[in-house]
């Protein structure tokens, strides 16, 4: 199993989980994945501290190297 971060919008992620469906692959089977939003913390800083990000997680190492070639 081998999990992949990309700092991609939410909007990207749902285009990028659709390409892979459409390519053949399942999900659940071969890949899942997830969108994580920013979160602040504006008692101290403006910034985020865990800046928005996309996980994509493969059960086929073959198919996270595929992945990374193409989108990473």
């Amino acid at each position: 199993m081998a999990d992949v971060i990309l700092y991609i919008t939410a909007k990207r992620t749902m285009e990028i989980g659709q390409e892979l469906r459409s390519i053949g692959w399942i999900q659940g089977v071969d890949f899942d994945y997830a969108y994580y939003r920013s979160e602040y913390d504006y008692n101290f800083s403006y910034d985020p501290i865990v800046e928005r990000h996309a996980r994509f997680t493969f059960y086929n190492d073959t198919n996270a190297s595929y992945f990374m070639l193409r989108y990473g």
